[in-house]
């Protein structure tokens, strides 16, 4: 591997594995400080960096005005071109329409897995290609390497510790993994991030990280659901494992598996919410101890490190991106994933996700049903 440059404030941090010098890569900008570095250590490593912003939704947090200023801003004082491409259509079509879909269904869904599978390693990558890209890139906390071991090129778990985004990764295409660079996966704090953006005089250097659903920007989730589909009101009864009438809702998606504020129902010791019957309109409570599962099945499976399994593994498990690792073999069965856990784990929830680790190499995922 060639000698690699380092900028001023990375401690001699190494940052992307650069192979050959020249390489073209279209790089997804989101006007904020991770995507604007990665801008500057691509350039730095002799790459021909494009910068792109891709139109989601007219008030998303990750494409307005505001987003495609900065980036431009950051593209212009790097001396790189930057484009913007209206995806608007698609984003609805896949990210929008899931979500709702999700919960219309009593799911909760991760929109971010499904951005990043259609969007930004979908429709970015199909662009990056008619534009004569041999990659693409992203701000996103991760990791791609080639591993002598499996034999292909792998998404792996980056160095940033809870800041690690490969959970949201699982969905990726695999035959796109040696077309992927992260360069900020051997990072361990936005700190050292930021610091990089204060050394280079980057406009993005203290701007404040975007915590909620990009076209959520209020965080309320339920007044979008309200505003963009059929999903109303709907009052009905809450119920206990037994079916008997403990009080009133205000409509399915208003709760979520494990809450248990809110409920507006009085017991002698704390209910949580364990589920739901679409056809009854009925929420599920029960007892603490009824929130743990051995055993879930996984659809919708994405397998990165190998193209079967057909006998039992032993992996970790995360079943949110906010999870402890948890142990767990699984095994593929009719196209699904059955997984049993060594111990049983609190508030599984239909419609995340369900991504498998050996050791830190993300072997697959897939939907929890």
């Amino acid at each position: 591997m060639e000698n690699r440059k380092v900028l001023h404030g990375m401690s001699e941090k190494l940052v992307c594995e650069v192979t050959e010098k020249n390489k073209k890569v279209l790089l997804g900008m989101s006007g904020g400080v991770d995507s604007s570095v990665s801008a500057l250590l691509l350039k730095n490593e002799g790459y021909e960096v494009i910068g792109t912003t891709l139109e989601f939704f007219s008030e998303s947090s990750c494409s307005n005005t505001n987003t495609y200023l900065d980036a431009k801003n950051v593209c212009n004082q790097m001396g790189i071109s930057h484009c913007i491409f209206d995806y608007k259509k698609e984003f609805r079509q896949y990210v929008i329409n899931d979500f709702i879909n999700c919960y219309a269904n009593c799911k909760t869904p991760n929109p971010c897995i499904e951005c990043n599978k259609y969007m930004k390693f979908g429709a970015m990558y199909d662009r990056a290609k008619e534009m004569g890209c041999e990659y693409i890139a992203t701000g996103h906390y991760a990791k791609t390497e080639y591993s002598e071991k499996y034999k292909r090129w792998v998404l792996k778990k980056s160095n940033a510790g809870k800041k690690d985004q490969s959970y949201v990764l699982w969905n990726i295409p695999k035959e796109l993994i040696s077309h992927i660079l992260f360069p900020l996966s051997d990072f361990e704090s936005k700190e050292e991030i930021r610091q990089i953006a204060r050394d280079n005089n980057l406009n993005v250097a203290n701007k404040p990280d975007s915590e909620d659903i990009c076209f959520v920007p209020d965080g309320n989730y339920k007044k979008f659901l309200e505003s963009n589909s059929s999903i109303k009101p709907k009052e009905g009864n809450i119920v206990n494992i037994e079916g008997k009438i403990l009080g009133k809702h205000t409509g399915l998606y208003n709760y979520t598996i494990g809450q248990r504020k809110g409920l507006g129902i009085s017991n002698p010791v704390p209910l949580f919410v364990l589920g739901f019957n679409k056809n009854r309109n009925e929420v599920i409570v029960g007892e603490e101890d009824k929130l743990y599962k051995k055993e879930i099945l996984v659809t919708n499976i994405n397998l990165l490190l190998v193209d079967e399994i057909k006998e039992w593994i032993e992996v970790d498990v995360k079943t949110r991106y906010s999870s402890k690792i948890a142990k767990a073999k699984i095994i593929e069965e009719n196209n699904n994933i059955r997984v049993i856990f060594d111990e049983p784990q609190r508030a599984i929830t239909p419609g995340q996700s369900a991504v498998f680790y050996i050791d830190d190499i993300v072997l697959g995922g897939g939907k929890i049903v």
